[in-house]
Order: structure tokens, then C-alpha cells, then sequence
């Protein structure tokens, strides 16, 4: 029967962050408790959808924590009940002690409360990832890297492989990742400072999503382990586990131009707040898209609304290159573009009217290309 005392703040943090792996409607009801696991080492949460699994552990030997266990065990608590009871105690000292049948009861202040618990014998199990030969990363350039592709991956079921981003790491240290939904794509590749070795996995981008939010910036590095349908990215305290996807990602290599007939340089906060301007009125249009017309090195956008009105913008530019052009595109697509890219210049590159069109920071430092398909209009 458990018992043990905790600083209610730290308990929260853990509680909070492995939360983020239950979802509230799920179908499997024993998944929306969270798993309470107390040895004499300290303390595991874990949280689960089936989907994402998340284990949390607070040591005995974290001095915030003010850990004092009395006695060991395991119980399933109702997640979402017991963390609004955690936070509403009124003392920073809290007391959980089980009683029969799976009670248990917290005392805080002058405050008791008593909760039904569940056995911890029924939680699934989770699946076992070997880590023997972890691959360490960085956990800012893994964040970062998320931050610039997963945007891109479908939110669309009917083609699953496009919902999750494509990880490859070849030759040990060269690591490409793409997302796209097939009417766009961003893809960023860099040099790790550690060897690994090589993979070739799709990761949902929900749980890389949920990674970026679970691991904090005060977590310096992050080790990734994979086996057969699951990957684990494991710091001191946490372990992230997700299943991956199934299926062969395809080839977004071809389609990347190498040749084009019209460039532009922008100023990326500046067009990213004309676009913002274009998209108000794009958004009451019936095909919601923005005109960009390029004419004797002059840029400007257009979008025509009979019910709102219309925008005519000559957009600011550091340098226009080659042919005049008229295009259209969904405005969104190229905001999530410019917000992704980390450069303060944005180099965009134009074939025709009907071809893709790609979008580069203004630098050599990074391998960062994202690509916008246009929208054929009348």
C-alpha cells in the first residue's frame, strides 16, 4: 500500500507533463487513469492514448521534490479528477496515503481527501524498446528541426504514411527530415555531432508535436531509441515513447527544382505580414488564394472578394532576378512557410504559373527548402 509526502508543485509539473499522453475520450477506458508507481528509488507516472506513452520519475534524490516514501506499491488514479484535486490543495506539503480497497486518501493543510483508485495490475504494458545503442541529440536542434517540417505533414487519415514526417539518418551522421500533405513540403537536413546508426522511420507528427511541448529547453539532450514500430526519446527523468508509422514514404526527392526562371528576395516579417493583410480578404473568397504578380522586377499581391473587397499590395523586395510571372496560392500555406523558416531573408524561386515554387532562408548556414504548390485560377 502506498505512502509517501511531496512537494505538491514539483508533483504537478510531473502530473502535467505526463498528461499529455492521455487523451480524455479514449475507447480503452483504463487509459485516461495515470499509473502511480512508487519503489524505493522514487516515483513513476506514467500516461498513455495507445498512441503515445509517457513515463515520468521523480527521484528520491531530487532535493525540490522533498521526497519521503513509507511505503511502496502501485495504483491507477482517474487523471484528469486527481490532477484538478492535486492543484486546488491548499499546502505546499501533500501527504498520499492508500487505504482498502484501492483508496486512496491525500491530506494537505487541513485538507483530506479521499479518491477510488483502480489496480495497477490492469494498465497495459508497455512495449519494450531495446537501448543499448542510444543516439544523442541535442534536444534544442531536434526541437528546432520539428519545429520546421512537422508543420507540413497531412492532418488528412485517407493517406496515413503523409500524417507522420519522414526521418532518415544515412552515412551516421546525416540526418534529412520532410513532411508534406502533397500540396506542400518543407524539408530541413543537417550534420550530427554524434554517430548513430542509420534509420529510415516515419514518426506521427501529433506525437513530435507533443514531444516539442513535453521536452523543455532546460533538458539539454535527448537519447532516441528505436525497435521495430516504436521509438523512445528518453532524458533523465522522462521517457517518450510513440508508435510509428507503416508504409514507404514517398520519393520527395524528385521533386525538388533545380532550375528556375524568376527569383525573389523578401524581407521574411515584412511579406509575412502582407500575407497576413491578403489572407482577411482570401479567406471570404470563394477559392481563398492570393495573386503574385511580378512585373519589370516589381512584386506585388492581389486578391479580389466580390462580397468583401479587394487588396492590391506592392510588396517590399530586396532583390527580384528573371522572368515576369503571375501566380496564385493559398496565402496560409506560404504564412506556416515563413514562420518555419529561422531567417530574417527569405529567397523564393519560381519555374511557371503551374509549377511548385521554393522557399530558402537568404543564408548558406542551413539546409532548410520548403515548396508551395500554386493554385491553377481562371
Amino acid at each position: 500500500m502506498i505512502q509517501f509526502s511531496i512537494n505538491k508543485t514539483v508533483f504537478l509539473q510531473a502530473l502535467t507533463i505526463t498528461k499529455r499522453a492521455i487523451s480524455s475520450k479514449n475507447a480503452i477506458p483504463i487509459l485516461s487513469t495515470v499509473k502511480i508507481e512508487v519503489s524505493a528509488e522514487g516515483i513513476t507516472l506514467t500516461g498513455s492514448n495507445g498512441q503515445i506513452s509517457i513515463e515520468n520519475f521523480i527521484s528520491i534524490q531530487d532535493e525540490n521534490a522533498g521526497l519521503l516514501i513509507s511505503s511502496p506499491g502501485s495504483i491507477l488514479l482517474e487523471a484528469s479528477f486527481f490532477i484538478n484535486v492535486v492543484s486546488s490543495l491548499p499546502d505546499i506539503v501533500l501527504e498520499v496515503r492508500e487505504i482498502e480497497q484501492q483508496q486512496v486518501v491525500l491530506t494537505s493543510g487541513k485538507s483530506e481527501i479521499t479518491l477510488k483508485g483502480k489496480e495497477a495490475e490492469h494498465y497495459p504494458r508497455l512495449q519494450e524498446v531495446s537501448t543499448a545503442k542510444p543516439l544523442t541529440l541535442k534536444t534544442s536542434v531536434l526541437k528546432e528541426t520539428i519545429n520546421e517540417t512537422a508543420f507540413a505533414a497531412s492532418t488528412q487519415e485517407s493517406r496515413p504514411i503523409l500524417t507522420g514526417v519522414h526521418f532518415v539518418l544515412t552515412e551516421n551522421h546525416s540526418l534529412k527530415t520532410v513532411a508534406t500533405d502533397s500540396h506542400r513540403m518543407s524539408q530541413r537536413k543537417l550534420i550530427l555531432d554524434k554517430a548513430g546508426d542509420n534509420f529510415n522511420v516515419v514518426i506521427p507528427s501529433r506525437s513530435l508535436r507533443e514531444f516539442v511541448t513535453v521536452f523543455t529547453d532546460d533538458i539539454e539532450t535527448v537519447e532516441v531509441f528505436f525497435s521495430n514500430n516504436q521509438m523512445l526519446f528518453r532524458s533523465e527523468h522522462i521517457s517518450f515513447y510513440t508508435r510509428l508509422l507503416e508504409g514507404t514514404y514517398p520519393d520527395t526527392d524528385r521533386l525538388i527544382p533545380t532550375e528556375f526562371n524568376t527569383t525573389a528576395i523578401f524581407d521574411t516579417a515584412k511579406l509575412r505580414q502582407a500575407m497576413e493583410r491578403a489572407r482577411l480578404l482570401s479567406n471570404a473568397t470563394q477559392n481563398g488564394t492570393v495573386k503574385l504578380e511580378i512585373v519589370e522586377g516589381q512584386v506585388s499581391a492581389h486578391v479580389y472578394s466580390p462580397e468583401v473587397g479587394r487588396v492590391n499590395e506592392e510588396l517590399d523586395t530586396l532583390e527580384v532576378t528573371g522572368e515576369d510571372l503571375v501566380i496564385s496560392f493559398n496565402p496560409t500555406y506560404l504564412i506556416d512557410a515563413l514562420k518555419a523558416a529561422n531567417s530574417e531573408q527569405i529567397k523564393i524561386s519560381f519555374i511557371s504559373p503551374v509549377r511548385p515554387f521554393t522557399l530558402v532562408p537568404n543564408s548558406n548556414e542551413l539546409d532548410f527548402i520548403q515548396l508551395i504548390t500554386p493554385v491553377r485560377t481562371n
